[in-house]
């Protein structure tokens, strides 16, 4: 979605020019190759994969990717075992100061979304004790709670966040997950404890605002952030690359242990790319939004 806009507000994201391909995360299977780290029948994945059946890439962009690690589910690459995993795994690890035994609750917004869905789980798995997540309709809390391990979850279309968090979060919240910045982020933030840290992966409620990236709080949040010594910072996995190696194993071993469930919402047909993303932006997918665009196996990540 950032990448809509003029200016993106990112190094690695360069927004979408008019006239070109779009682009985005992708898989596919090399067909043909001059390049000496491939050959043909491998996988391969970037992050600039363009929207079309088959293309010829800069084998220099691309990645191997061993279908062993996912028990052969190679869409898998596209979420919880590649960039939305690795963003929910080192973004706990290197900005949620949780500490195990300590009773901590985390509080995860767009919950049941690509890294909300995993971010819940990957919380538990570190230690939390406590996990609530926030999403958009009853299945999906239902979802969270009977299938992918959350203590509770809120609907916020439908309940009082700020009475449900008061509720269910009766000691305050010491780790915040943020995929969606705005009102409900501000609801949750009056709710954090002293000392405690925002994880502030996305702010999706805020992308059609002409903001900055890590959009200002409004001032009585500002105010509780600072008397709180609360811990606020944009994350960026980008600049963690040195991790992805170890973490990208780290998350295969957890779901091949049935550690971590893994939830993905599959689309085919390349001629359904703009429908999916359009249902992707309205809240119409559980977990990762994946588009197969060609019978070859290529996969597009949403």
């Amino acid at each position: 979605r950032c990448k809509m806009n003029e200016d993106s507000g990112s190094d690695y994201l360069a927004p979408w020019q008019l006239s070109q391909v779009v682009d985005g995360g992708g898989i596919g299977i090399i067909e043909e190759s001059k390049h000496t780290n491939f050959t043909k029948g491998e996988f391969v994945t970037s992050f600039y994969w363009p929207w079309q059946t088959k293309a010829i890439l800069d084998g220099n962009s691309l990645e191997k990717v061993d279908p062993q690690l996912v028990n052969g589910h190679i869409s898998y690459f596209l979420g919880a075992i590649g960039m939305p995993g690795l963003t929910s795994l080192i973004g706990i690890q290197e900005k949620g100061h949780i500490t195990p035994g300590s009773n901590q609750t985390m509080v995860v917004s767009g919950a049941a979304g690509a890294c909300g869905s995993l971010a819940g789980q990957i919380g538990h798995l570190m230690g939390c004790s406590r996990v609530v997540g926030i999403c958009g309709t009853h299945e999906k809390c239902l979802l969270l709670t009977s299938e992918l391990g959350f203590d509770a979850a809120i609907n916020y279309k439908k309940e009082n966040v700020a009475e449900q968090l008061r509720k269910l979060c009766p000691a305050g919240v010491d780790v915040y997950f943020d995929n969606v910045g705005g009102d409900i982020s501000n609801t949750v933030i009056s709710q954090m404890n002293k000392n405690s840290h925002i994880i502030q992966c996305g702010q999706i409620s805020q992308y059609n605002k002409d903001v900055p990236s890590s959009p200002p709080l409004p001032p009585d949040v500002e105010a509780i952030q600072k008397e709180r010594n609360i811990a606020r910072e944009r994350f960026m996995v980008f600049n963690y690359k040195d991790k992805f190696e170890s973490g990208i194993l780290q998350l295969s071993q957890w779901f091949k242990e049935g550690k971590l469930k893994i939830k993905e919402t599959m689309t085919n047909g390349l001629e359904n790319m703009g429908a999916a993303f359009q249902s992707m932006m309205t809240g119409g997918n559980i977990g990762k939004q994946i588009v197969c665009i060609s019978e070859e196996t290529s996969l597009q990540s949403l």
